[in-house]
Order: C-alpha cells, then structure tokens, then sequence
C-alpha cells in the first residue's frame, strides 16, 4: 500500500516537472499580432503540417492550431498564466506544450528577463533554450525550428508578410 503511494506520488510529480512554463502574464512579443504560422511536427518518420493563429484579445493570448483544411485541433486561450479551453475541443496537451514553448520563442528578449524564472532558460548563440528539454533555432524572428525531447520538431515560419513589426 505504502509502495503504490509512493510510487503515486512520484509520477505525479514527475509530471509536474515536465511542463514547459507559462509566465504569469503575456510578455512582450517580438512580432506584431495578429500572427499566423505554418508549423511542421517531425517526429521518426512522421511529419504533419499545421497552421496556427495568435491572437491578442484584451490581456489574454488566442492560440487557434488548425490541419490544412482549417478542421480545429485545439484552441486555447492564455489568461494570467493559466491555459482555458476555447470552444467545445477537448484538451490537447501537446497542443499546450507546443503553444507554451512558441511564447517563449516569440517573446522579445525584455519579455524573457521579466516574465520566465533564470533557472528555466537561457540564450545561446544559436537561439534559446527553455525547460524542460526545448532548443530554439532561430534564422528570424519568425522562422525558426523547435527541438524537444524524443526526437520532436517543430519548423515555424510566418506567413510570407505576417509578424514582422
């Protein structure tokens, strides 16, 4: 009994320890908003491509992740640091991974200092890196590869003319 509680616990807390931060408010982005992004998941042999609108509605953060036919796959909206469903989808936890990981990427460099812990990221000469386990890539502000843990990435370009301020 002792051991299934123990061993309860520890998954429990391994869990919370895997989710990427979300700062307690929006920070200043490096990019104009509205935004839409063609986003490209590779992972193994698999790769699916997405389009994802970024929207700014009164201090909270639309996330809309649609397929190439314009069918949702999730939409959230960020609220003072907690993620809110957005319509009748039901969760998509690595939609919110994707979309916590994308706000640090496209947070400006002011916004990282003042809104994400010192210890959960760092800037290197090729990008950024964030806990728990995601490297930033960047060519632009707004084409840049994500590479997270078990072989995932994410290519991210803006639509030709979108998130430039």
């Amino acid at each position: 009994m002792i051991r299934a509680l123990l061993v309860s616990c520890c998954l429990l807390l391994g869990a919370c320890a895997g989710h990427t931060p979300v700062p307690p408010t929006a920070p200043e982005l490096a990019v104009g908003l509205p935004l839409t992004l063609h986003i490209q998941r590779q992972q193994a042999a698999e790769q699916r491509d997405w389009l994802l609108v970024l929207q700014a509605e009164g201090p909270s953060l639309r996330w809309s992740l649609l397929d190439p036919l314009g069918v949702p796959l999730a939409r959230q909206l960020l609220t003072a640091g907690a993620w809110h469903n957005d319509g009748l989808l039901p969760p998509n936890p690595e939609a919110r991974e994707l979309f916590a990981v994308l706000l640090f990427a496209l947070s400006s460099e002011a916004g990282l200092e003042h809104n994400y812990q010192p210890g959960d990221w760092q800037t290197t000469a090729q990008g950024r890196w964030l806990v728990p386990d995601w490297t930033i890539d960047y060519r632009t502000a707004v084409d840049f590869s994500i590479s997270g843990a078990a072989g995932l990435r994410y290519q991210v370009r803006a639509l030709s003319g979108q998130g430039e301020r």
